[in-house]
């Protein structure tokens, strides 16, 4: 079931510069209106900005307890589907010419991020990506970079930010969206998005408290939940690869990058995460049938340089296995 409690005061035709989309499960009300006070404490006007607040079916609903910012934001139940429906869902109905989506356990750094938004306001940039932290200091001492295009920033720079870590315009999307019926999906969401940008503007503002930082983690000890992840990392990576195949040059290039990058990752997660010998070698034997092991001959970082160096070689691939387990 599906239904929505809408609470907002202002209606107008004209899109508001930024839609923030907070998206939660069984969070304290603590949690969530720090979160949200996050994003009032902007200097934006109330016509400016566009809260959309979407409970993935939490136990307690905490509209009541939000009361008193009713006119602020627009509450959103709905059936717990997990958060790539939620951030879905609030992209469905954001009218915001930019969208920022905020975990409704993490907050913005209102300094930080008001740089951010000031580069929104008057810039036009189709992304623009910031640093997160996990101390809540708000580094704002940055520096920014001339903007470049999607696929010149993904040929030059290993993609590691967040779905929370960058604000985009919404023309982007064009259809885009989460699958909803993967793990990992915004690996693939990030990098199409990225792909269709024509002006990314990076700053070293550290604009967002990501709370649930090492809670993010995999659990190496729940055998299942890290199978199903690595399937699905790997279901991404073909899928990527497989687009890659029928992209102009400079678009394959940029795409061949960041499918290595997540190539790497995904053997450094197996080991790491399953510790066995044997997963590993049938996972690269899986790998290489799709053209994508032995990992590209590169200088894309000093770290992928090495890890590819010593992950073809089997014998070292097996006695890392051997130490780590």
């Amino acid at each position: 079931m599906l239904y929505f409690c809408i609470m907002l005061q202002n209606n107008t035709s004209d899109k508001c510069l930024i839609s923030f989309i907070v998206t939660f499960h069984n969070m304290t009300e603590e949690l969530v209106r720090e979160c949200i006070d996050s994003i009032l404490n902007l200097s934006l006007r109330k016509e400016e900005r566009e809260i959309l607040v979407v409970d993935d079916g939490s136990d307690k609903c905490l509209l009541d307890s939000l009361s008193d910012i009713a006119d602020n934001i627009i509450y959103i139940r709905k059936a717990s589907e997990g958060i790539a429906s939620a951030r879905n869902f609030g992209m469905r109905i954001a009218t915001g010419k930019y969208i920022q989506f905020v975990d409704g356990e993490d907050k913005l750094l209102s300094e930080a991020y008001e740089h951010c938004v000031d580069i929104a306001r008057y810039n036009s940039p189709d992304i623009v990506i910031f640093n997160t932290g996990s101390d809540g200091s708000g580094r704002n001492d940055y520096e920014g970079e001339e903007p470049t295009e999607g696929t010149e920033y993904l040929k030059r720079n290993n993609l590691t930010t967040s779905p929370w870590g960058y604000l985009f315009a919404e023309r982007l999307l064009a259809g885009l969206k989460f699958d909803t019926t993967i793990e990992g999906t915004e690996e693939e969401f990030t990098t199409l998005l990225f792909l269709c940008a024509e002006k990314i503007y990076s700053t070293s503002a550290e604009a967002y408290y990501d709370r649930k930082c090492e809670k993010r983690k995999i659990d190496r000890h729940d055998k299942k939940a890290v199978i199903r992840h690595l399937d699905d990392n790997e279901k991404i990576i073909a899928r990527l690869q497989d687009l890659s195949a029928t992209m102009p040059t400079n678009d394959r290039i940029a795409l061949q990058r960041r499918i290595a990058q997540l190539t790497m990752n995904y053997i450094l997660n197996t080991l790491l995460w399953t510790r066995s010998s044997k997963q590993l070698e049938s996972r690269i034997t899986r790998l290489e049938s799709c053209g994508l092991f032995p990992l590209p001959d590169k200088n894309y970082s000093k770290k992928y340089v090495l890890f590819n160096k010593l992950s073809r070689r089997r014998l070292i691939r097996k006695m890392i296995c051997k130490m780590l387990g």
